[in-house]
């Protein structure tokens, strides 16, 4: 259990040392439920094992508040409602497994080479066309470039030649994409949001039914009462 006397606030929180430190926004205290049996395999096997761990939380500085940044990254999240952004929630997720929750879109790890068990965890869609998975934030933030790792495990996969992006200011944008195991990198005028949504994945006219999402990256500053989110060099 993560208790503080104030809410709403940036903290860097370490569940545990080989799980990696999360930058998040709390608005309560928040329940971590440790990972047992078929939910464990999308971690790495070096998570909450042993004899010795090293966990800690600290409130975050200004300047770690408005550094420019992925804002999506969180290693710390759950397959459940928490009270902890950034969080990632789908629609669907393949036969309900843990190593197909849209969470593990935001986990930090790209390898997307291969398919099941950690590293190779993704967000899988079941072969479900209107698939859509959505990234709150909690708070507003301010971002002008998404980067997305699609899983490329050929030829047992397939890929998305096109993706759309729809945004919490109203506003939507289409990307194509090519099949490739490195970064797709999709930039646009700064927006200020506080979620967005992928969705109407076009998958390619290939053998393969099964594309997913590795990884998803968004970058930029959160907004602070000040208004201080400017981009750092």
């Amino acid at each position: 259990m993560l208790e503080t006397s104030e809410k709403d606030i940036h903290v860097n929180w370490q569940v545990d040392d080989a799980l990696g430190k999360a930058f998040v926004y709390i608005t309560d205290n928040v329940s971590y439920y440790i990972p047992f049996g078929e939910k464990r395999i999308s971690y790495s096997p070096k998570v909450f094992s042993g004899s010795r761990h090293y966990l800690y939380v600290e409130k975050a500085r200004e300047d770690e508040v408005t550094a420019y940044r992925n804002l999506a990254l969180n290693p710390a999240d759950q397959h459940r409602d928490v009270p902890c952004f950034p969080h990632a929630t789908a629609n669907v997720e393949t036969r309900g497994e843990s190593v197909f929750a849209a969470k593990n879109a935001i986990d930090g790890v790209r390898a997307n080479l291969s398919h099941g068990e950690w590293p190779y965890a993704s967000w899988g869609i079941n072969r479900q066309q209107d698939a859509v998975m959505r990234l709150d934030f909690g708070r507003s933030i301010r971002t002008d470039r998404i980067v997305l790792y699609t899983r490329s495990d050929f030829p047992h996969d397939s890929w998305w030649e096109q993706v759309t992006v729809t945004f919490s200011d109203g506003g939507s944008q289409e990307f194509a994409l090519e099949k490739s195991s490195g970064a797709h990198v999709l930039t646009f005028a700064p927006r200020e949001i506080t979620w967005l949504e992928l969705g109407q994945l076009i998958k390619a006219r290939d053998d393969s039914p099964f594309p997913a999402l590795t990884q998803i990256e968004v970058y930029g500053n959160v907004i602070t009462a000040q208004g201080a989110a400017t981009r750092q060099s």
